[in-house]
């Protein structure tokens, strides 16, 4: 059939091969792996020790943080390194030792933390200020730390690790709440001010995830009978969610894909679908008085 008869026109085969030859380089731009170098901190267990498993699985240079570093497994370009956020100098001497070796670095990733149980009033000054020191003070160190260097390369990316119990509280965990909820605050800020582009900060922030997390919480505060059937009641139901929660592998992945995106969003929320969708939307639009009702509901006192 001719072309005026409304047939097709033949292809040239040179164009076949023309397009096949574009598509094929497309897909090689597309799949080019570009290794980075990444300062983790808490990388000896739970979230972070799966953040690390998967960064260097997959061909990345990590510095990898605790207080402990002879717990952090000996693996391929992973750097372990001795760092506690409740000691200045430590963050400092760890961060610049870590850049002195790595020369830049890529990203940052806030990870570490540790949570006191127990009713708020009974909290001491010293429990409260710790918590303050290791979840924000220590971080906002590293980030003031890391945030000139990496305008200087060129680049950089920041994940700070926050909790939705930022936006829906877990009871008698009011300093650890509080806390993520300023350190989440504080990203948001620092979000605003950038004056440019090259330095990206997300705010991740996982609900419960089934990790080693609850065998370490500090419980010191002082015991009340007044509490106690509430206690008891919120840290049954705080277990049992930690048992049936995501692995933290569900996070290492959810951070593996925030490096490599050019534009990451600001928040991101990880976790079973009912934590970290739907609660969180339906909260936003309840009443205050409506939101304690249904925390403690789900918590049972």
């Amino acid at each position: 059939m001719s072309e005026r008869q409304g047939g097709t026109r033949p292809c040239p085969i040179h164009l076949l091969a023309s397009r096949h030859t574009i598509t094929k380089s497309k897909k090689v731009r597309e799949s080019v792996f570009t290794a980075k170098r990444i300062f983790l901190s808490g990388a000896s267990s739970g979230i972070g020790l799966a953040i690390a498993k998967l960064l260097v699985a997959q061909g990345h240079e990590v510095w990898g943080t605790s207080r402990n570093p002879e717990k952090i497994p000996a693996l391929l370009r992973l750097h372990p390194l001795r760092l506690d956020l409740a000691d200045p100098c430590s963050v400092d001497e760890a961060f610049n030792a870590a850049l002195a070796e790595a020369d830049h670095f890529d990203v940052l990733i806030n990870n570490a933390g540790s949570g006191h149980f127990g009713p708020a009033e009974n909290l001491s000054a010293e429990a409260i200020a710790n918590q303050f020191q290791v979840l924000v003070f220590g971080h906002l160190q590293l980030m003031k730390l890391a945030m000139p260097a990496m305008r200087s390369h060129g680049h950089g990316l920041i994940i700070n690790v926050t909790s939705l119990a930022s936006r829906l509280p877990v009871p008698f965990m009011a300093a650890y709440n509080a806390a993520k909820a300023a350190m989440a605050a504080f990203t948001m800020s620092i979000q605003l001010e950038l004056p440019d582009s090259r330095v990206r900060i997300v705010d991740l922030e996982p609900g419960d995830i089934c990790t080693e997390f609850n065998n370490a919480v500090n419980k010191s505060a002082q015991q009340d009978p007044r509490y106690e059937a509430s206690v008891a009641k919120t840290w049954t139901m705080v277990e049992r969610n930690m048992a049936a929660a995501p692995k933290p592998e569900s996070v290492a992945r959810r951070v593996c894909a925030l490096i490599e995106q050019t534009n990451p969003p600001p928040r991101v929320t990880v976790g079973d679908a009912f934590q970290s969708k739907i609660a969180p939307l339906i909260f936003r639009f309840l009443p205050q008085r409506i939101r304690i009702w249904g925390l403690k509901k789900y918590y049972g006192i």
